[in-house]
């Protein structure tokens, strides 16, 4: 596991092939990429449209692509997300989802993104943007490698923090939900989601849950 890393690039291609081989190749090691990314390895993206015409990838948004036959599992819109706003990060009821602390499956992916920072509006994946800055958007961030890609997400402090942050969009039962389930598993130090909650600046609403829990 990784923290405040960037995405990592995809891996080059083998060489002495076709470009249409060397693309190929380098969707089935990266799982999802984007027309640049054969760009930023010297194959020409046209290259995908050809793989794309002869049913070896498919399109799962715009200016995304993986094989045909690629299993990406309960993680696509993910992998997508992160594709396609590469500084964004994964936040919370996704990033509940992810890591396993409900049973709802939202419609949308929810992100994190700089207030100063340019999003795109999702390469077709249905996204709902957060703006933040500073420690809140940069602290708590991990990097879990799944089948398909890299999905760049809060971990289950920082989660948990943010569900407070955002209750009046979550809901408060679902923060309260989250930080009985996380103080109940024991995974995460009480320390930890303090920390995260003076980060938000949720402290003092999370205060008499966090020592009704202790």
């Amino acid at each position: 596991m990784k923290r405040n890393m960037p995405l990592a690039p995809a891996a080059q291609p083998p060489e002495g092939t076709t470009p249409a081989k060397r693309a190929l190749a380098l969707v089935r090691t990266a799982g999802v990429v984007r027309p640049r990314d054969l760009a930023a390895v010297g194959i020409a993206p046209e290259y995908l449209h050809r793989l794309l015409q002869q049913g070896e990838v498919v399109r799962l948004g715009r200016g995304l692509y993986a094989l045909a036959d690629a299993d990406l599992g309960e993680h696509e819109s993910l992998i997508a997300a992160c594709k396609a706003v590469p500084n964004g990060v994964i936040c919370p009821l996704s990033a509940l989802r992810f890591h396993g602390l409900t049973t709802q499956a939202p419609f949308e992916v929810w992100m994190a993104v700089s207030r100063s920072s340019w999003a795109s509006s999702g390469g077709g994946v249905q996204m709902r943007l957060s703006w933040v800055s500073g420690p809140a958007l940069t602290q708590g961030v991990e990097e879990h490698q799944v089948v398909g890609g890299t999905v760049r997400v809060y971990g289950v402090a920082k989660t948990v923090a943010d569900c407070f942050n955002f209750r009046s969009k979550v809901g408060l039962d679902v923060a309260l939900e989250a930080l009985h389930e996380v103080r109940r598993q024991g995974d995460v130090s009480i320390d930890d989601i303090w920390r995260h909650a003076h980060t938000c600046r949720v402290a003092n609403v999370m205060r008499p849950y966090l020592e009704a829990t202790s």
